[in-house]
């Protein structure tokens, strides 16, 4: 049946193929060209950026030090991709009385949810009580109150506590959920900080008399680094920035060895106020490294400050034309690294997708983290000139040298697939979850692909019903040209004879 197909196919069918390939040839090749003109995205590609990335990225030093994870408790250098996506408290989480429930009062929405602030009371019973507030009535009734869901009840509790005694976990609270203002928070956390030091200074003495001193000591210098740096804060939003910067340093040097706050983080977002980019640098170089998990905030702030170097000047144009510069391709090195890390974060950045309040917790790598990064951060990269430019001109590129499929990693290890799960969990029901960007097909492709299976319909139909398809090509070509035609009679019978007749000379 195939041969005798072959073989009944007219001279006419392959001039109409020929054709049509000619047409699909010419479609995807002005395809190609406006997409290299108008949306500037492959200008990398064609000036050898991608075995720039494979010659610098994939050295075996980079690789020990940006790749995958290593199996925890062992010593072989096997890879493992992490089975639990873990949460993480948000170092630049806001005051829920003087900020969201702020929000709450405009909007009518909850911006945190059941599950976020589960986790923030979680949080609150690990480092703000320990075994022995029972032997204290204002610890004990404190450490109910951080088991309270209601925040009445709360505030209350907290209340009641500070009638018993001046205790430290009470102006917390109170300046966490009950003051209204940046300033009234301030206030009470300076009372906070008064009573803290003392309780903090008691503990040290005792510390190593037994077990539940050691416990008691460690439970009060989490409360008193929790004051001061949300008293930092409190100076970072109204506007002293010198000295929250100064009391964030002050904090680190004192207590060197609680990374799991990220206090660095704070202090970062604080520098680049000031624009002080060296000493952004300089925190940079300390807090980037393997032996310390990365975040968003350490990926796009080194991205930044390498962008920062040529974003003035750059012009997609320009490099397409003459390659791209050292410091340029470092600068796009960077932000390839800060994309692969966390995808979500340009659309936030470009003002792609809306911004809402960041979660009390994040997700590394997550779109909560992503929300909780370019909130604080947009204004930093609208800051330097033609930051943004070159992210828009960059960041999709980055999804083309990642290996497919997402199971595999390229600088670090592979992307996580519980990130979507828990960050529907995190994020209020309003926002529209960002999932990682897929690899999706251009528009010219697709659209080939139809053209294509419309044309071999149309050549099998044509062969097979060869009268039919005759009337159905008169019927629409009559009824396609119909407006043509109406238009031609209305300008003969509009024109004179002699001038329609001097024109169809012409």
């Amino acid at each position: 049946s195939v041969s005798m197909f072959l073989n009944t196919l007219t001279p006419k069918f392959y001039v109409a193929l020929t054709g049509t390939s000619s047409l699909i040839s010419g479609l995807i090749l002005v395809s190609t060209r406006y997409i290299n003109i108008t949306l500037q995205i492959d200008f990398i590609i064609q000036n050898g950026i991608s075995s720039f990335i494979h010659l610098h990225f994939c050295r075996p030093m980079l690789l020990m030090s940006f790749c995958r994870a290593p199996c925890e408790g062992s010593s072989s250098s096997r890879f493992v991709v992490p089975l639990k996506c873990k949460v993480w408290r948000n170092p630049l989480n806001l005051f829920r009385g003087a900020e969201y429930n702020r929000y709450t009062w405009v909007t009518g929405r909850e911006p945190l949810t059941y599950y976020d602030m589960n986790l923030s009371a979680q949080d609150h019973q690990t480092f703000f009580t320990c075994d022995t507030d029972h032997l204290r009535p204002a610890d004990a009734i404190m450490q109910k109150a951080w088991r309270e869901r209601n925040p009445q009840a709360r505030i209350s509790a907290a209340h009641e506590a500070l009638e018993l005694n001046e205790c430290a976990t009470a102006y917390i609270l109170l300046a966490e959920e009950e003051a209204t203002t940046i300033v009234e928070a301030e206030k009470l956390f300076k009372q906070a900080l008064k009573a803290g030091e003392g309780c903090y200074r008691r503990s040290q003495q005792l510390q190593h008399h037994g077990a539940q001193y050691e416990a008691q000591h460690r439970r009060d210098t989490n409360v008193l680094v929790y004051i001061k740096r949300r008293l930092a804060m409190c100076a970072r939003k109204l506007g002293r920035t010198r000295e929250a910067v100064k009391m964030m340093r002050d904090l680190m040097k004192e207590f060197p060895l609680l990374s799991m706050f990220n206090i660095h983080e704070n202090l970062l977002e604080a520098l680049l106020e000031l624009q002080a980019y060296a000493d952004v640098q300089a925190v940079l170089a300390k807090y980037d490294d393997i032996s310390l998990p990365k975040s968003a905030t350490i990926c796009y702030t080194a991205a930044l400050l390498k962008a920062r170097a040529v974003s003035d000047k750059f012009s997609p144009e320009a490099a397409s034309r003459r390659g791209l510069s050292t410091a340029e391709m470092n600068a796009v090195e960077a932000i390839h690294r800060a994309v692969e890390f966390n995808p979500h974060v340009p659309k936030y950045l470009l003002e792609m997708k809306s911004l809402i309040l960041p979660p009390e917790h994040i997700l590394k790598r997550g779109d909560s983290e992503a929300i909780a990064y370019a909130f604080f951060h947009l204004q930093h990269w609208k800051r330097v000139e033609g930051a943004l430019n070159l992210l828009h001109c960059t960041w999709e590129g980055t999804f083309r040298m990642i290996p497919y499929p997402l199971e595999k990693g390229h600088l670090f290890y592979p992307y996580p697939i519980c990130t979507e799960t828990a960050d529907r969990e995190l994020l209020p029901s309003f926002h529209e979850v960002s999932v990682y960007p897929k690899k999706e097909l251009p528009f010219f492709i697709l659209f080939t692909a139809g053209l294509c299976s419309f044309t071999a319909m149309l050549a099998l139909l044509t062969h097979q019903f060869p009268e039919l398809m005759g009337v159905f090509a008169k019927a629409f070509l009559s009824t396609l040209f119909a407006p043509l035609n109406f238009v031609m009679e209305k300008v003969e019978s509009i024109l004179p004879s002699s001038l329609w007749h001097q024109l169809t000379r012409i």
